[in-house]
């Protein structure tokens, strides 16, 4: 209630338009918007949440149901995974990247260990695809988040102005995110979330 109340505050005042919330959950984020409805106070519109090839659950299963029943929507971040799926860790951890900082020693366990050389398999299947759209893989990446009904944006992260370039090439690509396409992406993947809507289909 707190939460909703300074937050209704703020945008009464005009320091700012709406408000989301950041890695809560989809029952937290239903009170919310419950405890708006009953005080007349203003709801949050989206949910910022992890989404890329490789982390799929809560903006596939969770979030869809609170996007169609009121209408919130993920603006998702890290959609290269970290850089994981920009290539550069293919041969392992080079000197100056993100992952051979200290304070990254995580990242490196995850891109070094069996599931991160599994990724990196995949990776490598997705890579014609890519190559048949005419585009890179971080691109077709960013795309396939871009395709989701429910994500009203896609946060990107670069280190220069030459990747930030490559991540915009995507909103070309999105047009030929088919569902063929995207089912032929699952098929590599084999990591699609089940929901209800597809037991329903």
């Amino acid at each position: 209630l707190e939460i909703v109340r300074a937050m209704t505050y703020v945008i009464d005042r005009g320091m700012t338009m709406y408000w989301g919330t950041s890695r809560w959950s989809a029952m937290e984020i239903m009170e919310a918007y419950s405890v708006a409805r009953q005080f007349n106070m203003i709801p949050p519109v989206c949910e910022q949440a992890e989404y890329h090839l490789f982390q799929r659950d809560k903006v596939e299963v969770q979030l869809p149901e609170l996007y169609h029943k009121i209408g919130v929507g993920a603006m998702t971040w890290s959609p290269l995974a970290c850089g994981i799926i920009s290539g550069k860790y293919a041969s392992g951890v080079p000197d100056g990247s993100r992952a051979s900082l200290k304070c990254y020693q995580w990242l490196k366990e995850k891109i070094v260990n069996e599931e991160g050389r599994m990724q990196h398999s995949k990776l490598k299947e997705l890579f014609p695809i890519a190559e048949r759209l005419g585009c890179t893989l971080p691109q077709l990446a960013v795309a396939w988040c871009l395709r989701n009904e429910g994500v009203s944006s896609v946060l990107l992260g670069s280190s220069n102005a030459e990747q930030l370039i490559e991540n915009l090439g995507a909103i070309q690509v999105l047009p030929k995110m088919t569902t063929h396409i995207v089912n032929e992406i699952d098929n590599i993947l084999g990591n699609k979330p089940f929901c209800k809507k597809d037991y329903r289909s």
